[in-house]
């Protein structure tokens, strides 16, 4: 039997590292965990690291880093701890591993993200900003590296599922005609324009369908977090802004859709749960249980 393959989670006590773990931890046999990082939440990077014995954790300063590895050497685990975004990269880009799970939230996550692209790893990229801020820069080290980049956030890994294998001849080349990307319209879809200035955080992040960071729960209510997905989508099907629709779709059961120019429209369907898109990033081109 082949050895599990090794991943790096950049950003594990967010949500979407909360839900790569526990993907990975169904599946003992096919996925270890190499290396996990964290921000501020250390007491829980301390019980991730309890749980799954990574080599290696990435906290942002040193004195949280002596904190962190005295606790573990307490703890009795031989996990090393690392610093700052050398930390990250020195993990994302390690020959030991095979893939990397990029959910650092914001600008934060884009250099450690390049380090894995450069380095050739499987990337399952959920931090959108490294598209956003450096998309022809990022397509083309995916190019020149080889990198396999498999999307996660919910529409796009939908897209990705929904295109022939050879999507990157060109749009136009395999047949499509449009990419429909689906949006909740978020918390404050039927509120009056006049009452949106009274809203409060806690209302911005009560998202009626998905439980996500407060971030990019804001992001969804103002509808900021779709214009970002749009020109994420653009770099990563290397499509024209006008090939792209935004659809709104409360329910949040149709995840995007992909509109044949022979009057096909290729969707994909599930809950609204991200362990979905990772179970199938992380196995691809296979399926596993999420």
């Amino acid at each position: 039997m082949s050895r599990p393959q090794q991943i790096t989670v950049l950003g594990a006590t967010g949500s979407i590292g909360l839900s790569t773990l526990d993907v990975i931890a169904r599946h003992p046999e096919r996925y270890q965990v190499f290396a996990l990082s964290g921000f501020t939440r250390l007491s829980e990077l301390f019980a991730l690291c309890l749980r799954h014995v990574p080599q290696f954790a990435v906290v942002p300063e040193v004195a949280a880093a002596r904190g962190l590895q005295d606790d573990l050497r307490a703890a009795g685990l031989p996990t090393r701890v690392l610093v700052g975004e050398e930390g990250l990269c020195q993990v994302a880009s390690a020959p030991e591993v095979d893939a990397v799970m990029a959910a650092i939230v914001g600008a934060a996550g884009l250099r450690p993200t390049l380090a894995a692209v450069e380095a050739g790893k499987k990337i399952l990229l959920a931090n959108k900003e490294a598209l956003v801020m450096s998309g022809a820069l990022f397509m083309q080290a995916v190019r020149k590296s080889g990198s396999v980049l498999l999307p996660i956030d919910s529409e796009h890994n939908a897209i990705f599922q929904c295109m022939p294998a050879d999507f990157a001849r060109g749009l136009s080349s395999v047949g499509v005609r449009r990419i429909l990307l689906t949006a909740s319209g978020g918390p404050f879809r039927q509120t009056p324009m006049s009452e949106l200035a009274n809203v409060s955080p806690e209302q911005a992040c009560a998202h009626p369908n998905w439980s996500m960071g407060r971030k990019i729960s804001v992001d969804s209510a103002s509808m900021m977090n779709k214009g970002l997905e749009l020109i994420e989508a653009c770099w990563l099907f290397d499509a024209k802004p006008s090939q792209v629709e935004v659809v709104i779709h409360p329910q949040s059961v149709i995840h995007s859709l992909v509109d044949y120019v022979d009057g096909s429209v290729l969707a994909q369907l599930g809950n609204p749960d991200m362990r979905t898109p990772i179970a199938n990033a992380l196995a691809w081109p296979e399926r596993i249980d999420s």
